[in-house]
């Protein structure tokens, strides 16, 4: 069974390995030997490196390349947040140094242990078994996952210090809705009515939890030997403390599946539609009984969900635009934006009130 592997550094991706190499063997004498860098290429925003060291292997997290928005990709957080849930969240790499030195690569940077274990991308694995048996367990194991999570005491004074819950699903609205201003390459007008109907619709949070913030199937990795159990969550540099009923949304607005139509079977990632993964329907019945929570409102969320995912698309798309990046993959995403918008519209025109 292939793991997920770290290839060749893209060309402009690449930084001075002396340099790296030199300042890691000062302030991380635990890591000794040659460095070897390769790099994780799954990922379209945050760059992923793996480091070896004659037989050590560990992960090096840094933002994109060019001007990021304001509190995104912030590898500080990431570092306080994994560092907060290592003795309480199992799934989450333990961290093992913070570099605030833009100096050594161009940017802050954090490194982290390796996880090891395969990652469910676009497609399904070829050397998986065909089983709907086996998707059914990697979807209870990542939903079960998301409810141990919101389960993490937030009272514990280093997860408190993650985020500010009063005030939250606000927040986010109205920040995501400037980070479209910022990013946009066209005017959309259903993305400014999707921003004025979630500000007209912010329901009161009835409860706190740790956030991932972008939780969903390729920011997590499954046991080699058991691939239908987690083995770990990635991607933690928007990790905060708020609205549990953000990160479920996230997961359902990534997750299309077999019944869907338009442009809601288009807004995330086809593998989930295959016979065995759970539906989403039946991912939020489960999420519920595990919590406890009521997820009555939770068509809020999910088209909150789609809509900054638009955002996030348009972010990593501009840079393209303006030459920050000559990643060829990023070209192609100017089209997604307007289709999660209209995936987004089309749940609020389903709402039991616009019927």
């Amino acid at each position: 069974m292939k793991e997920d592997l770290a290839g060749e550094v893209r060309t402009d991706e690449k930084f001075d390995e002396a340099v790296l190499a030199a300042y890691l063997k000062e302030h991380v004498p635990a890591l000794v030997g040659e460095l070897r860098v390769q790099q994780f290429h799954g990922g379209s925003a945050n760059l992923t490196y793996s480091l070896s060291f004659d037989g050590t292997e560990c992960v090096l997290r840094r933002p994109p390349l060019g001007p990021v928005a304001p509190k995104s990709h912030d590898m500080r957080r990431e570092f306080a947040g994994l560092s907060a849930l290592a003795p309480v969240y199992p799934h989450s790499p333990r961290p093992i140094h913070l570099c605030e030195d833009e100096s050594v690569i161009g940017a802050v940077f954090f490194l982290m242990e390796r996880r090891n274990g395969l990652v469910i991308r676009k497609e399904w694995p070829e050397d998986l078994p065909d089983s709907p048996e086996l998707r059914k367990r990697m979807s209870a194991s990542l939903i079960d996952a998301l409810a141990d999570l919101h389960s993490v005491d937030t009272e514990r004074p280093e997860i408190a210090a993650l985020g500010k819950a009063e005030g939250f699903v606000s927040r986010q609205i109205n920040g995501w809705a400037g980070r479209w201003g910022k990013a946009k390459t066209r005017e959309l007008p259903l993305m400014d009515r999707l921003n004025e109907w979630l500000l007209e619709h912010i329901p009161a949070s009835k409860y706190t939890s740790v956030l991932h913030n972008d939780y969903k199937l390729d920011n997590t990795i499954y046991d080699l030997s058991d691939p239908g159990r987690l083995a770990g969550v990635f991607d933690w540099d928007m990790v905060t403390v708020g609205d549990p009923l953000i990160d479920l949304g996230t997961l359902l607005g990534y997750w299309p599946q077999e019944s869907d139509m338009g442009p809601r079977g288009a807004t995330g990632t086809a593998v989930t539609t295959l016979p065995g993964f759970m539906t989403r329907e039946e991912l939020t019945e489960r999420y519920s009984e595990r919590t406890g929570f009521d997820v009555e409102g939770l068509p809020f969320y999910e088209i909150f969900a789609l809509f900054k995912t638009a955002v996030v698309i348009e972010q990593i798309y501009v840079r393209w635009v303006r030459g920050q990046t000559k990643d060829s993959r990023f070209e192609a995403l100017g089209q997604l934006t307007p289709m999660f918008a209209q995936a987004a519209w089309e749940l609020v025109q389903e709402l039991p009130a616009n019927r």
